[in-house]
């Protein structure tokens, strides 16, 4: 008999970037629309693994700039699906900084995008619905 395995959808996705001059503004620092390029690709991944097909971008919204990053600085974007439609998907995003020589690390932009899955023609599709965890059932039922 052979077993049969379920991959369940992974929901996070992860990237690290660098600013280099190119991305930054007239004060040195990150660009806003570079950042929200770098989201926007990281929940582009996040959404894309979890679906398993085509995603675009439907909505950016919430995106709040906690503090500023400088030329030179590591990036880390960590983009989680938190949500799904029937064809959409919620994927919130951070962007940390960190300082390479002190290793001090902040939370730069946190942002929200509704991503929506594709099929081979360009038409909305289902995506997989979320599936919650026995752990996280029963803190809910005991809260």
């Amino acid at each position: 008999m052979t077993a049969t395995r379920t991959t369940l959808p992974s929901t996070e996705a992860r990237m690290t970037e660098i600013v280099f001059p190119d991305h930054t503004n007239h004060l040195g620092t990150l660009f806003g629309g570079q950042a929200l390029a770098w989201m926007d690709k990281a929940a582009f991944i996040a959404a894309s693994r979890y679906a398993r097909c085509t995603v675009v971008t439907a909505r950016s919204e919430q995106i709040d700039f906690h503090t500023a990053v400088n030329q030179g600085a590591l990036v880390q974007l960590v983009a989680r699906v938190v949500a799904t439609g029937r064809t959409s998907l919620q994927v919130e995003v951070e962007m940390h900084s960190e300082d390479l020589h002190s290793g001090q690390a902040l939370l730069a932009t946190r942002g929200r995008f509704t991503m929506v899955a594709l099929d081979d023609r360009g038409r909305p599709t289902p995506v997989p619905p979320m599936r919650v965890s026995s752990a996280s059932t029963e803190d809910a039922q005991g809260a």
